[in-house]
């Protein structure tokens, strides 16, 4: 990907799962080293949005590229690429926290250092925790952490500040400002879907 080659570029993106319409005609630009956030009430089509750029979901119409790439047929040259943290879940619920982290980073070629990030996330204190006893914010800033270890050139966070303390959102800001970030949060959207 070019510096000048946009991180995410959707054009009439169509969302239907049988008769219900989840996203309907979507086109927007992501510009690399921006930080975009889809906002709307829950049902909106935030998440359908995301899975079909991070290659999980096929899109009902219209077209994605990320990274420069197909998201669907490119798969396996945008996945080390990407960092994903999810809604909820994604983790073995007897796994330590840092155990898990390090987990996820043996995955990457040039990883951040765990100890390093589990400090700056505020995780330190409940590292050989395992996931089911984190509180719900715990969970949220290690699902974080999980998604940015790798060093991906683009992340996307769906719904990151859940269940986060009200200190925890500025916290987590150093871990994510040197990647692009589309991020999924709930709150009111001028444009109905």
């Amino acid at each position: 990907m070019r510096a000048d080659e946009p991180a995410v570029v959707l054009q009439d993106l169509f969302v239907r799962y049988g008769p219900v319409t989840a996203v309907d005609g979507l086109s927007f630009t992501v510009r690399s080293g921006s930080v975009h956030a889809l906002l709307g009430p829950n049902g909106a089509g935030k998440t359908s949005t995301i899975e079909v750029c991070e290659g999980y979901r096929r899109a009902s119409g219209g077209s994605a590229r990320v990274l420069g790439l197909d998201p669907v047929g490119e798969h396996d040259q945008l996945m080390p690429r990407i960092g994903v943290m999810l809604q909820a879940g994604g983790v073995y619920p007897g796994a330590r926290a840092a155990e898990m982290l390090r987990l996820i980073a043996a995955y990457a070629a040039r990883p951040l250092d765990t100890a390093m990030l589990t400090e700056r996330l505020g995780l330190a204190k409940v590292a050989n925790t395992p996931y089911r006893r984190l509180s719900g914010g715990e969970k949220q800033r290690l699902s974080l952490a999980m998604a940015v270890v790798g060093r991906p050139d683009l992340v996307f966070l769906d719904e990151p500040t859940a269940g986060m303390d009200p200190q925890a959102p500025a916290r987590t800001r150093p871990g994510t400002s040197s990647t692009n970030c589309v991020r999924t949060a709930s709150r009111s959207s001028s444009r109905p879907t």
